[in-house]
């Protein structure tokens, strides 16, 4: 799990163009500490991998590997409409059965070839 951690650390610091020097003085840490969880060789505290989420704008979970959902957790609060958040939506399609979550991949589907056509 540790190393899976610093993988991640580093892919995400790489994906803001940042180095270890940069990283380390955003977050007030030294560049050695920024190596040694990069390498795997130290992990961070929970107050520091929380610090790391918020400053890459992922879950706590993404940087562990326990999850793929790499927005952080206000997104699914968001109202996509007037009556529907991320997560009740998310939740909604949970509640089905497998044919009605195939017809709605389906529809999302179709929906983003008609958007791409688009533009």
């Amino acid at each position: 799990m540790v190393k899976k951690l610093g993988q991640e650390i580093a892919m995400l610091r790489k994906e803001k163009n940042l180095g270890q020097k940069e990283l380390a003085a955003l977050l007030n840490m030294s560049i050695g500490t920024i190596s040694n969880y990069e390498k795997g060789i130290h992990s961070p505290d929970l107050t520091t991998l929380c610090k790391l989420a918020d400053f890459f704008d992922v879950t706590t979970d993404y940087l562990l590997g326990r999850s793929g959902y790499r927005c952080p957790p206000e997104i699914l609060d968001k109202y996509i409409t007037a009556d529907y958040t991320v997560s009740s939506i998310a939740n909604t399609i949970l509640s089905l059965g497998p044919e009605s979550q195939n017809s709605i991949i389906d529809y999302t589907n179709y929906l983003l070839d008609v958007h791409r056509k688009k533009n």
